[in-house]
């Protein structure tokens, strides 16, 4: 655990309700400028409507509107801090049923273990696959250190994005 979140409690890591979905919207976009800025066009980060399509994305996805879904949360002195979302792998060509959709973590965090505890708590020990920016060094070991290995295939251009694959445990 980082020094940031020992002074200020433990971070807790729980599955998310409706509830959440304004602090989800606001750690998505949050994320998103803090990672991609520079890879995506300053347009769609800064876009006005941007968290109003994330909180309408996370109420279908809370709501099951969205399909079979797990939703993690990691929440710091009752403020969603973090997200992970993960559900059926999407593609004809998917190696495996069960998919990483979204890991993200305020960069403030990033290092105090919550993102292990997100990964967990929506793959267990699954066979999973997911699709990462590229480059992403960062999140690119931490999937590596989580038993994923680029298997070749890529999709899009900006950013361009390679999958990453693990067997289950």
């Amino acid at each position: 655990m980082n020094e940031q979140a020992a002074r200020q409690g433990a971070i807790i890591v729980r599955k998310a309700s409706p509830e959440d979905v304004a602090g989800l919207a606001r750690v998505h976009v949050q994320s998103w400028r803090e990672t991609y800025r520079g890879q995506f066009p300053d347009a769609v980060l800064d876009a006005p409507d941007f968290a109003d399509r994330r909180e309408r994305m996370w109420t279908r996805v809370l709501s099951g509107a969205a399909g079979a879904a797990s939703v993690a949360v990691a929440e710091l002195d009752g403020r969603v801090v973090g997200l992970a979302w993960a559900g059926p792998a999407q593609g004809d060509d998917a190696p495996c049923d069960w998919q990483l959709y979204t890991l993200y973590l305020l960069a403030a965090h990033q290092g105090s273990g919550a993102g292990q505890r997100l990964i967990d708590a929506v793959l267990e020990d699954r066979a999973s696959v997911l699709w990462v920016a590229d480059p992403n060094p960062r999140a690119q070991a931490f999937y590596r250190r989580n038993g994923f290995v680029p298997d070749g295939a890529t999709q899009g251009e900006r950013p361009r994005e390679i999958r990453m694959v693990r067997a289950g445990r």
